[in-house]
């Protein structure tokens, strides 16, 4: 498939949005942008979507039912941009291999054009969109694949069976003064490999062999100040690409809603990590596809055992099965089990059943049931919930129930809390108002957050909100929240450095300030100011979120801030966040990119730096250097950690 382009602009480059050359980032949907996207199924609800810049950056998603994009997903495609005196062109070369459509050589599929116009914080498309897809953020217009148009008379190539073959080898250089005993630049090598297979046009069957995960970038740090575990995101290659098979209970056209207490039943990080224990992987497969009106889904990973830490070696399963039906509705099954139970002896199994009902373009009902099998929890071992959301451009209104029992334990998923049943409402009114020019729309929202125990009904959680919003022409935003909360603790909280609080209930308020620069600028976030008190005192935040600083188009600075005092009868104490991301890309296809990191918490400071070059598509080298210091910066004190140099070449053999 070849897509071309000629791109008019009456302004000059230098008023172009172009500064970012690296795939799949989140600067490059805030650049100008052209993109095309096939529903080549021509279901209208699912789609591949790719797009680039002025700089010829490529960027490519799976949308899925509307919403729930995957930007993981990585096919092999090319992309060349250029200028003439008006403007700018494109053109893109994308392989049918890379696609996925219906048997025949005669197809049709539905088509959308997009053109981002960032400094007119403009979106053009094709076909015309629903004003409410902009809501959440004026880009979703292209998820609406309903809307798309038709492309007809295309005579595509008979689908091949794909097979490709990735082989990796891997060396490298540790030192670890932590470990006993102490290691010192102590070297390493291996090999692996990577194979995909298509079994049918549609179902394709990936295999893993000594997997190695050495290119994935350090994970980005957190400031906790809650009793309740964190989650972190999903890097590894393999179980990036599909993952949006097992989503579970998503409206369409809906990017992760849910309470933030929602179960996640299949979280992909608990496969070869366990109570922050990197354990190995030895060999694993999938199955992924469409058959018929069905996306399919299989997993099985095994894991190896680490005598001295205890970790038995385990397999990993998960299942998924889901049906279209309507118009923009599904309905699915999903199944994951852990031969290993980390809480008990034997197994662990979560069954579940999930429906999405999209009954018009602007309101959704989800719904899900799910249990699960662990010896020695019998009872309260299931979960539901309810959700019914209205999302239009001048009203939204969202009802959602969720149960979650004692005994729930989803083992290779993710949950925050159990034994409870949470009740959230929210409301929402826009307004766009014609008569003030720098202004497009005013929101105002208000919620409520109750939370009980699941059994004895007593309230354990509560917290209201409500907020003013100002979105600008130039897509800046500023918002004002009042917070008013309530927590049961029912045993001591450990906070902090040393500080302890008492059971008790807490009430306490707090007031929100933010302000968003839209990603066109040169510099960008979200700069936010929190006061108020905090369970039995007060807290102070100041933070930067998605932060980014252009030095020019190859050379960017993304910092996080995260500066917090709190000042509590038990004890005060102060806790730091500093992270900063450094981006050079030589090319679209080769960057430099590096992590630095100061914790407060563990006095940790953190390096990662990472050379990745595409030196032929889907052949990529990896240059990887990581090392971690114990810091006091007061006392201009460090000492070595542990630190690693790593080189990883891969190879794509395409037949």
């Amino acid at each position: 498939m070849y897509v071309s382009a000629r791109l008019w602009d009456s302004a000059p480059p230098s008023e172009w949005i172009a500064n970012e050359m690296r795939r799949d980032t989140r600067q490059l949907r805030q650049n100008d942008t052209f993109g095309v996207s096939f529903d080549t199924y021509y279901d209208r609800r699912n789609a591949f979507f790719f797009y680039t810049n002025p700089l010829g950056a490529r960027a490519d998603q799976q949308i899925t039912n509307e919403g729930n994009p995957n930007g993981d997903w990585n096919p092999i495609w090319d992309v060349r941009s250029g200028r003439f005196k008006d403007g700018w062109s494109v053109e893109m070369q994308i392989p049918f291999k890379s696609l996925r459509y219906r048997p025949g050589r005669s197809q049709i599929w539905g088509v959308q054009l997009r053109r981002a116009i960032r400094r007119k914080n403009e979106w053009v498309h094709l076909t015309q969109v629903p004003r409410s897809t902009s809501v959440v953020s004026p880009s979703r217009g292209i998820f609406r694949i309903s809307r798309s148009g038709t492309l007809v008379g295309l005579e595509a190539p008979e689908s091949s069976r794909t097979l490709e073959v990735k082989p990796y080898a891997i060396s490298g250089l540790e030192t670890d003064r932590v470990t006993i005993p102490a290691t010192s630049n102590e070297g390493h090598a291996d090999v692996g490999l990577d194979v995909k297979l298509g079994l049918t046009d549609n179902l394709t069957a990936d295999f893993t062999v000594n997997t190695d995960f050495a290119q994935v970038e350090a994970d980005e740090q957190q400031v906790n100040l809650t009793r309740f575990e964190i989650s972190f995101p999903e890097k590894r290659e393999f179980f990036l690409e599909g993952r949006d098979i097992y989503q579970f209970a998503l409206t369409a056209g809906t990017i992760g809603t849910g309470s933030r207490n929602t179960p996640t039943l299949f979280f992909s990080r608990r496969i070869g990590l366990q109570s922050g224990n990197p354990t190995p992987i030895l060999a694993g497969g999938r199955i992924s596809g469409k058959v018929n009106s069905f996306d399919v889904g299989a997993l099985s990973i095994q894991t190896g055992k680490d005598e001295n830490l205890g970790i038995e070696s385990t397999n990993f399963t998960a299942l998924r099965l889901r049906r279209d039906i309507l118009q923009r509705s599904s309905i699915g099954a999903l199944f994951t089990g852990r031969s290993a139970s980390t809480v008990a002896d034997g197994s662990n199994q979560t069954y579940g059943l999930d429906a999405s009902l999209s009954l018009s373009q602007d309101f959704n009902l989800t719904g899900y049931y799910a249990e699960t099998r662990t010896r020695g929890l019998a009872g309260n071992d299931r979960s539901f919930s309810g959700h019914a959301n209205y999302n239009g451009d001048l009203l939204g209104a969202e009802l959602r129930h969720l149960q979650v029992g004692e005994n729930f334990n989803p083992e290779v998923g993710f949950l925050r809390r159990r034994g409870f049943r949470e009740t959230i409402a929210s409301a929402r009114f826009s307004l766009r108002p014609a008569s003030i020019e720098a202004i497009r729309k005013f929101t105002f929202q208000a919620s409520l957050d109750y939370l009980e125990h699941a059994t004895e009904r007593f309230l354990e959680s509560r917290e209201g909100q409500g907020q003013f919003q100002i979105e600008f022409e130039n897509s800046d935003f500023f918002d004002l929240t009042f917070i008013d909360s309530y927590e049961l603790l029912d045993e001591d909280f450990r906070i902090g450095a040393g500080v302890t609080i008492p059971p008790g209930r807490y009430s306490f308020q707090s007031i929100r300030a933010g302000l968003t620069f839209g990603l066109q600028r040169w510099y960008s976030g979200i700069l936010a100011a929190q006061r108020g008190s905090f369970l039995s005192g007060d807290k102070t935040t100041v933070g930067l979120t998605g932060g980014r600083v252009n030095i020019n188009k190859r050379l960017s600075l993304e910092p996080t801030l995260s500066l917090n005092w709190v000042n509590l009868p038990e004890g005060s104490f102060r806790s730091d966040l500093v992270v900063t991301r450094i981006n050079y890309a030589f090319s679209p296809r080769m960057f430099l990119g590096g992590l630095v990191q100061y914790n407060s918490d563990n006095d940790s400071f953190s390096t990662n730096l990472r050379l990745r070059w595409e030196y032929q598509p889907g052949s990529e080298l990896f240059i990887v250097y990581t090392e971690v210091r114990t810091t006091d910066v007061f006392d201009r004190s460090s000492e070595l950690s542990n630190r690693g140099l790593t080189v990883k070449v891969n190879y794509l053999v395409r037949l």
